[in-house]
């Protein structure tokens, strides 16, 4: 009997392989660790704050956090050192707001729960310490892990065989850094800003042929949320803007000045809607620091723009990216396989990931300090995913049997 042909097999849909993601999450759930510590507190910390006490007062989450944590930053009697403080009076929380807005379903959900159950003769904390409350960020960051890993395998799938881009997006999510924070740091947020970056380049380009206003709007509102999560998720506007540029000039040579026009309406649509979605984080460094621009610590230190740091991200034993997670070098040449309907995609995620490759490597603590591989390239899950998909692709070519080539790949 012949084998069957995984790719073309009628009994086989794309609908099966996102089940089959939906039940590998369900089988990992028991992973999952609802612990709150180190750069999590600050993170949580939003969600708690706003949710129990109304306000960004962390003094009980800074005092609550691990040992290694709390010991650094309070005294004795349990007061926070002083330099804990910025010149408002408000706990220096560097950390971004958009991993709290992303949890608040969830944490809402087991508030309701904590408040019923205590009314109905329950003694559980209702002070968002409890474990109702640090299950439900937990299953919070799996779920957006979860849905990180679907929108970079639909973005892939478009453009890549059906079961290269399922194998890819298994592999990435299992021989990266991801699963550390999307099961064991929970708290962090990089499994977030997966699912937020994967989330915006996917509609962007399920868009990008003929995008409407009200599609640029709804771009707009990933975008900023993207970058409430996490900041250096921005340098992923370039997509937008090198696309807008390039539709510009042709319009410029078509003398097509109303198209030109209207592009420009959108663009504007675009900008308002994402300045409107990064306001809540405007509203926290004016509180927290003074400033709508101020940003702490991150605007304080000594960023060398001339990126020193970009052999030691790929190659050092201190949480190199290759180094520490080696399939990400094979996603990287995998970009360079692009078959001719996916060159267009591959470069503007190529220019992306540079983009971002830059800036960490500008950044003095490029290594991420207390980190599994280097954390900071978590939100490029979708371009690794895309690459790693070409590569077994073309890998993929040198076999007759395209089933026999599959499953030595997924060996």
């Amino acid at each position: 009997m012949n084998q069957q042909d995984f790719s073309t097999s009628p009994a086989w849909s794309p609908r099966k392989s996102e089940r089959l993601l939906l039940l590998l999450w369900i089988l990992s759930l028991p992973l999952l660790n609802p612990i709150v510590h180190g750069d999590g507190v600050g993170y949580y910390a939003y969600a708690r704050a706003l949710l129990i006490q109304h306000n960004l007062r962390f003094e009980e989450d800074w005092r609550h956090a691990n040992l290694y944590f709390s010991q650094a930053r309070t005294l004795p009697n349990g007061q926070l050192h002083q330099n804990e403080y910025t010149e408002t009076g408000y706990v220096a929380n560097l950390f971004t707001i958009g991993p709290a807005i992303l949890w608040s379903p969830f944490l809402l959900a087991a508030h309701s729960f904590v408040l019923v159950a205590n009314a109905l003769g329950a003694h559980i904390a209702a002070n968002g310490f409890s474990t109702p409350y640090l299950l439900a960020m937990a299953l919070g960051t799996a779920t957006y892990g979860l849905l990180g890993l679907l929108f970079s395998y639909l973005l892939a799938r478009k453009y890549i065989e059906e079961r290269w881009a399922l194998l890819s997006t298994v592999a990435i999510w299992g021989a990266s850094s991801l699963p550390v924070y999307m099961y064991f740091n929970p708290a962090w947020s990089h499994a977030h800003s997966a699912f937020a970056v994967a989330f915006f380049l996917w509609y962007w380009d399920r868009t990008r042929d003929c995008r409407t206003t009200l599609q640029w709007i709804l771009l707009g509102f990933l975008a900023g949320l993207m970058v409430d999560v996490y900041f250096p998720n921005g340098v992923f506007l370039l997509l937008p803007l090198i696309e807008s540029l390039l539709a510009y000039w042709s319009s410029w040579k078509e003398k097509n000045f109303r198209k030109a026009a209207q592009l420009f309406t959108a663009n504007a649509s675009f900008l308002v809607v994402a300045i409107v979605v990064f306001i809540p984080t405007l509203i926290t460094r004016w509180i927290i620091f003074g400033g709508i621009f101020r940003f702490g610590t991150y605007s304080e230190l000594a960023w060398d723009w001339t990126a020193p740091y970009w052999r030691s991200i790929l190659f050092s034993a201190e949480h190199g990216l290759f180094t520490w997670t080696p399939i990400l070098a094979l996603s990287v040449g995998g970009l360079f396989f692009a078959p001719r309907a996916a060159k267009s995609i591959t470069l503007y995620l190529g220019v992306g990931a540079a983009a971002y490759y830059y800036l960490i490597s500008s950044y003095p603590y490029w290594h991420g300090t207390a980190s599994f591989g280097n954390r900071y390239f978590i939100p490029l899950t979708p371009v690794f995913i895309f690459g790693f998909a070409m590569l077994l692709q073309r890998f993929g070519i040198l076999f007759h049997s395209a089933s026999r080539a599959f499953a030595i790949s997924a060996a």
